[in-house]
């Protein structure tokens, strides 16, 4: 029997050809998913073991507020001027050397705007002088306040040469500095990981990095002659005592790399989420070969039936052929991953400015790319394998066709899934999933998809007819309006495989629009202020301007009201969150029509902080409560709630008096309002205000309606990065296509045939063909836009609360998914159409 099979195979390897592919495709994005992040992780693993290479033990202090990477910036914590000295004097010490290191040192380049960053820090550092991994290479290190020197990548990318007057932007406003030197790091490096660095003197680089002199971030620390790493840290601990860590070079770099591990992990884990909906593609492809394949067999499988082979045998001869076609598709799939792993890592590491790893395959990769290739057509091939064991011996006297079975099974099975996958989503969108909310999401979508799929034949006949509709104005379009709803399980299954791609972009497009004009709406009605000042993101950095600009925007004519807001991370009661402040209070609450609830909301003085309803009813806090409130900086305080405000979707969460922001991490505001007097046109204030931003350029004023849509195109690229990481399920739906119509163009053979012998030529018959593709397809696209609108309609309805209250149907992208099907049907019919075009007349009708 296996040999029979592995022969039957072989004369039919064409036609699984296009399913191995489905499963090559899903297998490369997920192994080169894993290759990619392991590559990078080892990169990591590389670049801070040389940077620590030269470190023996660093004493660093304990952060006032630990701060995840996902959550925010980490603000370094100071240490005394006499730790150096207090270091210096415990045994086994050889020296001990004081250093800054504080993000966000931004240098304003030579065209005026501030060298952005895709994601490393911009480091103000003090000058240490060469050594180590410091390599000069032009001019000097700085020896005055108003002199810098900066990384070699920093200056080409700014356009700066020795001799310039360069603007800089720390914790103060802008400040002019000449640069006397550059420099590059070991092994020939112009940067390290895409690292900026700004080096200062030591007591510039404390005022302007730390908000105060004397202060180290940490203290470098190199071991003398005969003592190990590792006992001079743990003579160094017990030295110190409580609130410092100490750690070896190599500790420093296993948590450096840990750090970018846990954000590679995240990144991994959104790859592999798409790598999973390309395989759920796929096993709509797979189905539907195997299906088709099954059905002209049926011959063939009844002979071998009335031989005497069993139903067991029957199945596992399907089975079989889908094992072999899961380990050659896995093989090639892992090979081709391999591939294109590589080349995205060579490209992330040149972006990144990172000397990437060498190549390595690691066992996830291998393991999950057999265990996935052999899985997902095992699976694929379950139904019609217990399909061909029906197959009676009888079936040797008929000729090979698809039955058109009944669709009640299949539809109240659809119809019940459906449900589930409703339920489902339901608990997870209203928070009753018991803590399992996302999965409860994810798990709702994958089962309305397979309800959704289980329901397509039910209304594949009347919809494909309707569609086809249009292109019955000749007979080769009647022709391939009527194939195409020939067989409805056929044509749903594959339109089910194009519906998943299009509707989990349709979704996400909806909720999206959703949200921009919701957020668009609360805007207008809620923030009362024609003009605001604010920055797009140019790095890890949220952008920020000096508060005299408030001060000075408040004098100009015509204006009534400035108020401006500042961020930070804070612990409040034991908890780690977002904390704000704002110039005035009473203002913030006239911009934002603020309303109390508790309390007064009017007026803050220091020690005194207002929060939103919803925070306080999570917490149990009432006016009256004292909070204790840990700020980046300074000490632990104590904080009176006087008032609690109503939540807003555009504002909420605690606030604390203007004084809190002298300890705030960035002690300067990042956005700014301005309320102008009545009949003042906005257009007339605003290049005044522009002007006083003259030295802030990361920020800019703008009227409401530009604000709006700046902030609403952050949600545009999101669409877009969807898209792109959907266009592998979308092509293997594609090939979906192709596959079917392929297959039923040999299916029906002897019927080309007839048609061809009663006159309809070449060109009709392509015709034809491509009229059958294009139909699926837009059925497929037209399922997806419907069944995704419905998923985005129920996750905004859920999101109400966050205010997302306006569902928005984006129907020029949906209508432009319908026009892409149609193209995508003519393409898809390509190679099936110039087929059938060629097929003999002769040999076609004597065809069995």
């Amino acid at each position: 029997m296996l040999r029979a099979t592995l022969t039957s195979m072989l004369h039919r390897k064409l036609r699984l050809v296009l399913s191995g592919l489905a499963v090559v495709l899903g297998v490369m994005f997920v192994s080169g998913s894993l290759i990619l992040t392991d590559t990078l992780s080892r990169s990591f693993d590389n670049l801070f073991a040389g940077v620590y290479a030269d470190t023996d033990v660093q004493v660093h202090g304990e952060p006032k507020v630990a701060v995840d990477e996902f959550e925010g910036e980490q603000v370094p914590a100071t240490m005394p001027a006499d730790i150096v000295d207090r270091v210096a004097d415990v045994p086994g010490v050889a020296s001990a050397v004081g250093e800054v290191e504080a993000d966000g040192a931004r240098v304003i380049g030579s065209d005026g705007k501030v060298v952005t960053s895709f994601g490393p820090p911009r480091l103000g550092v003090n000058w240490g002088g060469q050594g180590g991994l410091i390599e000069l290479r032009d001019g000097r290190g700085p020896s005055a306040p108003n002199e810098i020197a900066i990384d070699a990548a920093l200056a080409s990318n700014a356009g700066l040469s020795v001799g310039d007057q360069v603007g800089v932007l720390t914790l103060e406003p802008r400040q002019d500095f000449e640069l006397v030197g550059t420099f590059g790091f070991t092994e020939d490096r112009d940067t390290i990981g895409g690292v900026q660095f700004v080096a200062f003197t030591d007591e510039v680089a404390q005022e302007l990095m730390l908000g105060e002199t004397g202060v180290w971030t940490a203290v470098d620390v190199k071991a003398a002659p005969g003592v190990s790493h590792e006992q001079l840290r743990d003579d160094l601990t017990a030295a110190l005592g409580d609130g410092y860590q100490v750690r070896t070079g190599a500790e420093l770099a296993e948590d450096a790399s840990a750090g970018l591990r846990s954000g590679l992990a995240f990144f991994n884990n959104i790859l592999l989420g798409f790598a999973g909906v390309a395989l759920f593609v796929g096993i709509f492809l797979i189905l539907n070969t195997f299906s088709i394949m099954v059905a002209q067999r049926t011959r063939e499988l009844a002979l071998t039936r009335a031989v005497g082979a069993s139903r067991r045998q029957i199945v596992g001869s399907v089975l079989v052929e889908a094992v072999v076609i899961g380990l050659i598709a896995a093989g090639l799939g892992l090979a081709a991953g391999v591939g294109v792993g590589a080349l995205l890592a060579t490209l992330a590491g040149g972006f990144a400015s990172l000397p990437t790893a060498g190549l390595a395959v690691p066992a996830s990769a291998v393991i999950s790319a057999f265990t996935v290739g052999v899985l997902v057509t095992v699976v694929a091939a379950g139904m019609p394998a217990l399909r061909a064991s029906r197959v009676p011996p009888v079936a040797a006297m008929q000729e090979a066709a698809t039955p058109d079975r009944p669709l009640t099974r299949l539809s109240v099975a659809g119809t019940a899934t459906l449900a589930a996958g409703g339920a489902m989503l339901a608990l997870g969108l209203t928070g009753n999933a018991g803590g399992q909310e996302l999965w409860a999401v994810l798990g709702g979508v994958l089962v309305c998809f397979v309800g959704a799929a289980l329901l397509t034949p039910l209304i594949a006949r009347p919809v494909v007819s309707l569609l086809g509709r249009l292109f019955s104005w000749s007979v080769p379009g009647k022709l391939g309006r009527l194939n195409s709803g020939r067989n409805p399980r056929r044509t749903a299954i594959t339109a089910a495989a194009l519906m998943v791609g299009v509707a989990l972009v349709a979704g996400v497009g909806v909720i999206l629009d959703s949200a921009k004009t919701s957020i668009g709406g609360l805007a207008e009605d809620a923030m009362d202020a024609e003009l605001i000042i604010s920055g797009e993101q140019t790095g890890p950095r949220p952008p920020s301007f000096d508060p005299d600009v408030l001060d000075r925007a408040a004098a100009l004519p015509g204006v009534d009201t400035v108020a401006g807001l500042y961020g930070d991370q804070a612990e409040v009661d034991g908890q780690t969150g977002f904390v704000s402040a704002g110039t005035d209070l009473a203002a913030v609450r006239k911009m934002f029509g603020l309303t109390a609830e508790s309390g007064t909301v009017d007026t803050l003085a220091p020690g005194q902080l207002v929060v939103d309803s919803r925070t306080a009813e999570d917490r149990g806090i009432a006016v009256g409560d004292r909070l204790p409130v840990q700020l980046s900086r300074g000490e632990p305080s104590t904080y009176q709630v006087v008032g609690v405000y109503e939540w807003l979707p555009i504002f909420g969460g605690f606030v604390l008096p203007p004084e809190a922001t002298a300890n705030f991490g960035i002690p300067q505001p990042d956005m700014g309002f301005v309320k102008l007097t009545e009949g003042t046109p906005a257009d007339q204030v605003q290049p005044q205000v522009a002007a006083l931003l003259a030295d802030s350029p990361e920020v800019s004023v703008t009227d409401q309606n530009a604000f709006i849509e700046q902030q609403s195109s952050q949600l545009d690229s999101v669409l877009t990065m969807i898209q792109i990481l959907l266009a592998l399920a979308i092509l293997i739906a594609v090939l979906g296509i192709i596959n079917t119509l392929a297959l039923s163009v040999l299916e029906r053979t002897r019927e080309i045939g007839l048609l061809r012998a009663v006159g309809l030529g070449r060109a009709a018959t392509m015709r034809m063909i491509t009229v059958e593709a294009v139909v699926i397809a837009v059925f497929g696209a037209l399922l997806g836009v419907v069944v995704g609108s419905g998923l985005g309609a129920a996750v905004v309805g859920a999101l109400g609360d966050e205010g997302i209250t306006t569902l928005t149907l984006p129907w020029t992208q949906l209508a432009t998914y319908l026009v892409l099907a149609g193209i995508v049907g003519v393409v898809a019919a390509v190679l099936p159409a110039i087929r059938a075009a060629r097929t003999d007349v002769l040999t076609a009708i004597a065809y069995e």
